[in-house]
């Protein structure tokens, strides 16, 4: 069986059904408000990302610019002058390097980057690494012109890599605009890079690959400031109009157009080339300065402007959530109170008054449906909830009438059962009175052999007359004033038994049995002795013993059969133990049904076991307070010889059903 789910109640249902758009509204409000101002707090960043990275690093890129151009003319002539400008240029770099590097795994610059930033960052690092590999290479003579500065190269393209993933952020202007000037920073950057292959040719002029690169690199940096102009704003892009409008800017284009097309320059124009491309690159640099901090002041009045804005619509988007979550719950809660007012309602009728109605019924006491089913009230307004309420008032009303109906058919059969068993029990007892005068006056042993099997099947009728004074709750006639040793209890019970031959009485303690409740014992063994024979093959026998116990005198009944399940096992010693009410379409199990009965008013526990032979054993418990010693005046006779067992259970079973009308009688006085 699968297990049963845990039941929730219609509050937390309610208040799920309503919190579900409330939730929507709030994930909405949430998405908003987080975009807003997070597109405030991402300008708030571009400070940050300015001070501990754009800042240093561009201030990296000029030293690398000014050691890559010193070591090209160090290259290029390898004069000692040049060599002691490019060591002294070597320890300015150093110096800036080291402060990068510090400033880029600081705490704030990791905290104000992304992930995707954070690995050019660390990429950068890297290829800043490379710069004292190429320098030893140059030192010792083993690296050429062209391999030292394409290794210089690698290192500014990885700080520009760094540059352009902190500018990744597309629908927020700011960021597009610090895209564009940084664009334009590496249009300088390819400057440089001309200047420094020209410096490293010196006199001997540019080779073929060197003049190629040259060309390229001429090509890149024209249309990179052809592309990134017309993309700035008229504040930024006036400042670098101003610069490529210049007459300076002009020369140095026909100069680039010399140096592509001569073989070799002169020394005059070289000296020209290096000043022009000089000034030009100081140019830029300026310029990139200006448009960084001009890119920094506005980031700054845009966010504050931007987080006004996020935190007033976000107010009051949040007081609409508040008031909404507010009166879903009011209505949810009304609504839940009306339903537990009803659940309380129908508990009450299930738990409290109808079980009381049926209680008073089985006392037989007279019910009133008015009174004793009123219809349910139940608060609030809701028309659904008030049909659900009047419905059950219906299935109230027709529940107890049913159930009167029920008990009065009850009470009825019961009276039947009565009346038919005590016609037969008086029509028996005279039976077996005129049965035991003939066994008295008949002398031939065939007849009297007849006779007595008359009186066996006279007893077991009796035995099923009780049954049904039982069965409609009253207690049967039989009685005896004094005890009755319990070994001729058990025999007087198989004695009842059509089987009896087949049932195995076995010898048991001089204990004997309170004489108000042999009648009822004798019943119970005997209903379980015929149960042990009819579920077990004929050629087997049944054995029955007893002993007495802590707690009283056990009888075990055993028998050989095939057995029961343990779930029927469970089931009938819980109505052993809990006898329900009898069911007349239950008749399979009329007999323990009865058990149950004589079981509950005695107080005798009854258990039904597997038996190691494969069949049932059952397990009769009498309590303590129904056994009597053997100091009883019969038990002590029987001790001494006097009579024997068979003299003293004929003498009860003769004397108990004449002394049935006045033994109550007497043993009240």
């Amino acid at each position: 069986m699968s297990p049963r789910r845990r039941d929730r109640p219609i509050r937390s249902r309610l208040i799920g059904l309503l919190l579900v758009p409330l939730f929507s509204l709030v994930a909405l409000w949430a998405v908003t408000a987080g975009v807003t101002i997070g597109e405030s707090l991402s300008l708030r960043t571009y400070n940050t990302l300015w001070s501990t990275l754009r800042r240093p690093a561009d201030s990296l890129i000029v030293d690398l610019q000014t050691e890559r151009l010193a070591t090209a003319r160090y290259l290029g002539s390898h004069r000692t002058t040049e060599r002691d400008a490019m060591v002294l240029q070597r320890q300015q770099t150093d110096k800036t390097r080291e402060k990068v590097r510090t400033l880029a795994l600081s705490s704030a610059s990791r905290s104000a980057t992304t992930p995707a930033m954070r690995t050019q960052v660390d990429e950068m690092l890297a290829g800043l690494s490379r710069i004292d590999e190429i320098r030893a290479e140059i030192d010792e003579g083993l690296s050429q012109r062209l391999y030292a500065l394409e290794t210089y190269n690698l290192v500014s393209d990885s700080i520009y890599r760094m540059h352009y993933s902190l500018a990744l952020i597309d629908d927020i202007p700011i960021y597009q605009q610090s895209r564009v000037v940084i664009s334009l920073g590496y249009a300088k950057e390819l400057l440089t890079r001309e200047q420094a292959l020209e410096a490293a040719a010196g006199g001997s002029g540019l080779t073929d690959e060197e003049r190629k690169l040259f060309t390229q690199l001429v090509g890149n940096r024209r249309f990179l400031i052809d592309q990134a102009l017309p993309e700035l704003d008229a504040g930024l892009r006036q400042l670098h109009v101003n610069l490529i409008t210049t007459p300076l800017y002009q020369r140095l284009r026909l100069q680039e157009e010399q140096i592509i097309a001569a073989p070799k320059l002169s020394a005059r124009t070289q000296r020209v080339w290096q000043s022009t491309s000089d000034d030009l690159a100081e140019s830029f640099q300026k310029a990139q300065t200006e448009a960084a901090a001009l890119l920094a002041e506005r980031a700054a009045p845009i966010a504050d402007s931007i987080l006004r804005r996020a935190v007033l619509v976000g107010g009051f988007g949040l007081l609409a959530v508040i008031a909404s979550i507010l009166i879903s719950l009011r209505v949810g809660g009304r609504l839940a109170r009306e339903l537990a007012d009803l659940r309380q309602a129908a508990l009450d009728l299930a738990n409290k008054r109808l079980p009381g109605v049926l209680t008073k019924l089985k006392r037989g006491d007279d019910v009133d449906v008015a009174t004793e089913a009123p219809a349910l009230q139940t608060a609030g307004g809701t028309a659904e909830i008030q049909d659900v309420g009047r419905a059950f008032s219906t299935v109230q009303e027709t529940a107890v009438e049913a159930a009167i109906g029920q008990a009065r058919l009850q009470r009825g059969v019961s009276q039947v059962f009565l009346n038919l068993a005590r016609r037969s029990q008086t029509l028996l007892h005279r039976q077996r009175t005129q049965l035991h005068g003939m066994q008295r006056h008949t002398t031939d042993p065939d007849m009297l052999e007849e006779l007595f099997r008359l009186d066996h099947l006279t007893t077991r009728m009796r035995r099923h007359a009780e049954g049904l004074i039982i069965l409609s709750g009253n207690a049967p006639g039989r009685a005896w004033r004094k005890p009755v040793p319990m070994y001729d209890v058990v025999r007087g019970a198989a004695a009842e038994v059509e089987d009896y031959a087949r049932v195995n009485v076995l010898p048991m303690e001089d204990h004997g049995l309170d004489g108000a409740a042999v009648a009822d014992v004798i019943h119970l063994i005997a209903e379980l002795i015929e149960n042990a024979t009819i579920f077990s093959p004929p050629h087997t026998s049944v054995s029955v013993r007893g002993e007495l116990v802590g707690m009283g005198f056990a009888v075990e009944i055993e028998d050989r059969g095939l057995g029961m399940t343990k779930e029927r096992l469970a089931e009938l010693n819980e109505r052993l133990a809990n006898p329900p009410e009898f069911d007349i379409a239950d008749t399979d199990r009329m007999g323990l049904f009865v058990v149950a009965r004589l079981a509950a008013r005695r107080d005798i526990r009854v258990t039904l076991r597997p038996s190691p032979y494969g069949g049932t054993t059952a397990i009769v418990l009498i309590p303590s307070v129904l056994m009597v010693g053997p100091k009883d005046p019969d038990l002590a006779r029987l001790a001494a010889g006097e009579v024997t067992p068979e003299d003293i259970i004929l003498a009860s079973l003769q004397r108990g059903p004449q002394e049935n009308e006045n033994t109550g009688e007497e043993d009240r006085k």
